[in-house]
């Protein structure tokens, strides 16, 4: 889906948001609506808390302490003090803050999973959240403090202290303290009432919002790099054969055979390739002859992620969850009306797991991407007719020989990073004693992403630098064409030696937002 493609207006009705939604509210302010039918069930929840209240007898997260404290009973008359000392205390964060589109992310698909109406909060305030997206205020959110159980609580604590008249924001490029932000907005701050707190704090959204922003942008990268490797293909003089349907009938993987059609389609009408049909090489290298292979391992890889955030964004990850009296056991500790059940939604391991594989996957499209660019730059295995490093006269001039090492230098870090949802390290005195790490799963799957579109588009850069060499009269495919183009329209030839810092990160970023996708889609249209 290209950006022009995504939604204008998106409604958070805790049914039907999509990761294509959380992109259009985080990176280009599109309006979110609070429709009728959330604000009823929200309304109805809430009523079964105040049922729960009444009748004085504990339940976590209504008159009970947190965490290792839970056998600690509340008074009454301490009830709202207690949660906003929860949004206090949990705002514990460290690190870099989060950007403005990762915060708006955040706040999106909370306001989504508390639209379900499961976890008793006031109406007003998730109208609140609504109105901050609307009216473009950001709280000013540390990324690291997470473990992914219960939930993401201390990034989410540092956005509902905004909701309260605390913390700090951004607004109209100003950072104003919580108060003056949201008056700034004409906005108003809430007091919290029970449970409110722990509703707004306890849940994945940290996780999933990121997911969501990986997802739309893993998904461009790999048509992207499908498009890059069969640009190489064609400048290296290499063959598409390995492309051909029988060969990948007989090993239906669903991303092998995808990216194997993106291949021939997009170099159907090449006289490149027939113009060396005949030659005497037997095989490609394996960054070329298997490129279906990796690629559509890499794509059902990020597919299996994808399933499991749509899900995540339309659950609902707090805790505890507010049933009407009779959904559940009856032993659940509630009134006549409500039952309120302490359970483990906020757990991340759904999307720490397959976040890390993913992360991992890319990290693998990044290596053999950067190995085809080697083919082009290496005088040591390159095409005859192409000049070392892709420029004439090499050694008085370098050419694009050292953004390959950009590119190996990002390779590396890929990899380095860690798999964060293999460890777990208990808290709160041993009652929360396996958490999931799913936001740092989450926080490192966005450096590898922005890493890989780099490298990419390195490929990119170096194919249509490659390009500019082949005889006169050879023409490339119809898509490879495009692709070609659509790099020609920002970046030009390299005919000198020049800064090319600027050049790789928009080559990464026709990769990562959807630009050479958007010229596949047209090419194969």
């Amino acid at each position: 889906m290209s950006e022009a493609a995504l939604p204008e207006t998106v409604v958070v009705d805790g049914e039907s948001l999509t990761p294509e939604d959380v992109v259009a509210v985080a990176r280009h302010d599109a309006p979110v609506e609070l429709p009728d039918e959330a604000w009823e069930k929200m309304q109805d929840s809430r009523e079964r808390v105040e049922s729960v209240l009444e009748s004085g007898d504990p339940v976590y997260g209504v008159n009970t302490g947190f965490g290792h404290l839970v056998e600690t009973h509340i008074d009454r008359e301490d009830i709202e003090r207690l949660q906003t000392n929860l949004v206090r205390s949990h705002a514990a964060g460290a690190g870099r803050e989060l950007s403005r589109s990762e915060v708006r992310a955040m706040m999106v698909t909370r306001a989504n999973t508390l639209a379900k109406g499961f976890s008793g909060i006031r109406p007003s305030v998730v109208e609140l959240l609504v109105s901050m997206l609307n009216e473009g205020v950001h709280p000013v959110v540390r990324s690291r403090g997470s473990l992914g159980a219960s939930g993401d609580l201390a990034p989410l604590a540092h956005m509902a202290l905004v909701l309260i008249g605390e913390g700090e924001a951004h607004v109209d490029g100003d950072r104003l303290d919580g108060a003056d932000a949201l008056d700034a907005a004409g906005l108003n701050p809430v007091t919290l009432a029970s449970k409110e707190g722990l509703a707004l704090i306890n849940g994945t959204q940290l996780t999933v919002g990121l997911a969501s922003l990986f997802v739309v942008d893993a998904e461009r990268t790999i048509e992207a790099a499908d498009a890059a490797g069969a640009l190489t293909t064609e400048v290296t003089m290499g063959t598409t054969a390995n492309c051909d349907p029988a060969i990948h009938e007989i090993r239906p993987h669903p991303g092998q055979k995808q990216s194997a059609e993106t291949i021939r389609h997009l170099t159907a009408g090449s006289t490149v390739l027939e113009s060396h049909k005949d030659c005497e090489r037997v095989q490609d290298a394996y960054s070329i002859r298997c490129l279906p292979q990796v690629h559509g391992a890499v794509r059902d890889a990020v597919s299996h992620l994808r399933e499991a955030v749509e899900v995540e964004l339309n659950s609902v990850t707090d805790n505890p969850l507010v049933f009407p009296a009779g959904d559940v056991d009856e032993r659940a500790p509630g009134t006549d009306v409500a039952a309120v059940v302490s359970a483990g939604n906020f757990h991340g391991e759904p999307l720490a797991l397959r976040l890390d594989y993913a992360a991992g996957a890319l990290t693998e499209l990044a290596a053999i991407s950067e190995r085809r660019t080697d083919r082009m730059l290496n005088p040591e295995v390159q095409e005859s007719y192409l000049p070392a490093f892709l420029t004439e006269r090499s050694g008085l001039r370098s050419g694009y020989m050292i953004a390959q090492y950009t590119a190996a230098a990002l390779l590396n870090e890929c990899r380095s990073l860690g798999r964060p949802s293999i460890d777990s390290t208990p808290v709160s005195g041993g009652q929360e004693d396996h958490v999931s790490m799913s936001g740092q799963s989450a926080l490192h799957a966005q450096t590898v992403i922005e890493n890989v579109s780099t490298i990419v588009g390195v490929e990119l850069l170096c194919a249509s630098q490659a390009a500019e060499f082949l005889d006169d009269g050879l023409e490339l495919g119809t898509g490879t064409a495009s692709v070609r183009d659509s790099v020609r329209s920002v970046v030009p030839p390299l005919e000198e030696d020049r800064q090319l810092d600027d050049e790789l990160e928009t080559a990464g970023d026709l990769v990562r937002f959807g630009a050479i996708r958007a010229a596949v889609n047209e090419a194969l249209d």
